[in-house]
C-alpha cells in the first residue's frame, strides 16, 4: 500500500513543479511562509515544512534575514542508507578505536573533525569568561552544592524548557556533570547488568561505551537520516526481546542528524506505554535547530513520568563547563541516589556563571549566531563532498547541530582512512565506533562547527582525495 503524501509534501511538490516550469526562476525569492499559507490555505507550520523539504532536496537556499531563493540545481547527494535490523542484542566493544579518537596524539596543529566539540572561539562566549571570573569571588563555590544542583541554574533550565513545550518546576530539575553523567545515572536508575536497551543505529559512541561499562546489551534499531528511529522496527524488537529501556535522540540525532516528527514522538510514547517501558530522551542538540521554534521533546507529551530527559550546555556553550541536567520524571529518587553515589555534587562555579549568562540575555544571542554558523558549515561541507568525493558517496543533511555523516563506497575502510588522515594532521571519527555490532565500517562522522573556515574546507577536500586514492588502490588489488 502506498504511503499517503503529507500536506507539506504536496505543497513542496507544487512549488517544485513551478520551479521546473520556470514560474520561479533561479535566484528569485519564493513567497514568504505567510504568503504561502494564505495562497494554499495551509498552516504556517505546513508552509515552513514544505520550504525546509525543498531546501533539503536542493531546490532552494535560505538567505539569513531574507527568505528562500531558488538555487542553481545540482544533482543532490543521496542520503545514507538505513541499516538492516540487528536480529539480537549484543555486547558493545570498539573501545580501542574510541580511545584512539580521544587521544591527544599529534595534538599540536591537529585539526580535529572527529570530536563532538562546538565552536569554542566565538566572540559570543566572552561574557562566560567574564562571569566565571566574577563568580570565582563568591565563597559558595568552595562548598558542596545541594544534591539536586544550584537553584539559580535550575530556574533558568526550567524557563528554557518552555520553548520545547515542556512545563517544569525548578524542583523537577537535577543538574549533572554534563550530559554523559545525566545519561549514565539515568541508565543506572532503571537497569541492571544483563538488561537489554533499545538504541538508535548508528548511535553516539559515548553511549556505546556507557552500555559496555554498565554490563548492558544494545539492541540496535535502524534509524532514518531525516526521520529518526524506525518505530516499525522498534515495535518488532519489543515483541521479540525483553527490552528494559528505550534510549533515543529525537532532535538532530548524533551522528545522523535526523529528527522525529511530533506524530512519531507521540507514537513512540504510546509504544512505551503499551510495553510499560521507560524512555531516556537525549535532547543535547535540541536547541541547535536551524529553524525556530525548536522541536518539542517527547517529555512534553508525557503525562505519566515515564520519560527521563537528559541534556547539557556542552554543545550549546562549551564542553569544558560540564553542566548538564536530568528531568527524571517518576524516577527522581533513584536518579538522585545514583548521582549521590557517583559525583554527589556538581561544580558550583560553572553553574552560577551559566545561570547569569542566561539571565542577562547572552545565551539567546549566542544561540542565534551559532545556528546560522552551523547551518553555513553544513552547506559548505556538503558542497565540498559534492565536488571532491566519489559519486557513490552519500551524506546526511541535518537540520540542526554540527555533525555530518558520510557513507563512503563499501570498499573503503574508515579505520584505515582515519589513520591516513592522521598523517595529514586531521582527525575524523570512523563509523564502526557508532555501532555495537561493528556496522558502518565504510562510514565517517565529521564536525562542521567551524566548517566555513579555509583549514576545514581544505581538510574535507583532502579527505575526498584520500578516499579516491583508496578506491584506486583497492581496484588495483594493492
Amino acid at each position: 500500500m502506498l504511503n499517503k503524501m503529507k500536506l507539506y509534501e504536496i505543497l513542496a511538490e507544487t512549488l517544485q513543479q513551478r520551479i521546473e516550469q520556470g514560474f520561479y526562476l533561479v535566484g528569485t525569492k519564493l513567497p514568504s511562509v505567510r504568503q504561502l499559507s494564505t495562497e494554499h490555505q495551509v498552516s504556517i507550520a505546513t508552509a515552513q515544512q514544505a520550504l525546509w523539504l525543498l531546501e533539503q532536496q536542493n531546490w532552494v537556499e535560505v538567505r539569513p534575514k531574507s527568505g528562500f531563493y531558488v538555487k542553481v540545481r545540482k544533482q543532490p547527494i543521496q542520503m545514507p542508507q538505513v541499516s538492516r535490523f540487528t536480529q539480537y542484542p549484543v555486547e558493545v566493544s570498539q573501545w580501542p578505536e574510541v580511545l584512539q579518537l580521544l587521544s591527544n596524539r599529534f595534538a599540536d596543529g591537529m585539526l580535529n573533525l572527529g570530536r563532538g566539540i562546538c565552536d569554542l572561539q566565538t566572540s559570543t562566549l566572552k561574557p562566560v569568561q567574564r562571569l566565571l571570573a566574577d563568580m570565582a569571588k563568591d565563597e559558595r563555590i568552595l562548598a558542596y552544592d545541594t544534591l539536586p544542583g544550584c537553584l539559580e541554574v535550575r530556574k533558568q533550565i526550567a524557563h528554557l524548557s518552555l520553548s520545547s513545550g515542556t512545563s517544569v518546576h525548578p524542583e523537577d530539575v537535577i543538574t549533572t556533570t554534563g550530559c554523559q553523567e545525566a545519561l549514565s545515572i539515568s541508565l543506572k536508575a532503571i537497569t541492571k547488568p544483563g538488561d537489554v536497551v533499545a538504541i538508535e543505529s548508528p548511535s553516539f559512541y559515548g553511549l556505546m561505551q556507557m552500555l559496555n561499562a554498565l554490563g548492558l546489551k544494545a539492541l540496535e534499531i535502524p534509524t532514518h537520516p531525516t526521520e529518526g528511529i524506525s518505530l516499525d522496527a522498534l515495535e518488532l524488537a519489543l515483541d521479540q526481546w525483553p527490552v528494559r529501556a528505550i534510549l533515543v535522540v529525537p532532535s538532530f540525532s548524533n551522528p545522523l542528524g535526523g529528527s522525529m516528527s511530533d506524530e512519531n514522538k507521540q507514537r513512540l510514547l504510546k509504544l512505551a506505554q503499551t510495553y510499560d517501558l521507560p524512555i531516556i530522551e537525549d535532547d543535547i542538540y535540541g536547541e541547535l535547530g536551524y529553524r525556530q521554534p525548536r522541536p518539542k521533546t517527547i517529555y512534553s507529551f508525557d503525562k505519566e513520568g515515564r520519560v527521563i530527559l537528559c541534556s547539557s550546555f556542552s554543545k550549546t556553550l562549551a564542553v569544558g563547563l560540564r553542566v548538564g541536567w536530568v528531568l527524571p520524571g517518576r524516577y527522581r529518587e533513584r536518579v538522585l541516589h545514583m548521582k549521590y553515589i557517583g559525583t554527589a555534587s556538581t561544580v558550583m562555579l560553572t553553574q552560577m556563571a551559566i545561570a547569569q549568562f542566561i539571565e542577562q540575555g547572552y545565551y539567546e544571542r549566542h544561540l542565534r549566531k551559532m545556528r546560522l554558523q552551523y547551518q553555513a558549515g553544513r552547506d559548505a561541507f556538503v558542497r565540498q563532498v559534492q565536488q571532491y568525493f566519489p559519486e557513490e558517496t552519500r551524506a546526511s543533511f541535518p537540520q540542526g547541530g554540527f555533525m555530518l555523516w558520510l557513507e563512503l563506497p563499501s570498499s573503503v575502510d574508515s579505520i584505515v582512512l582515519a589513520q591516513r588522515m592522521e598523517q595529514h594532521r586531521v582527525k575524523i571519527a570512523p563509523g564502526g565506533i557508532f555501532s555495537a555490532s561493528g556496522k558502518y565500517r565504510n562510514c565517517i562522522r565529521l564536525n562542521y562547527a567551524r566548517g566555513t573556515e579555509a583549514a576545514a574546507l581544505e581538510a574535507v577536500k583532502l579527505l575526498g582525495e584520500e578516499v579516491k586514492q583508496m578506491l584506486t588502490s583497492n581496484a588495483n588489488g594493492k
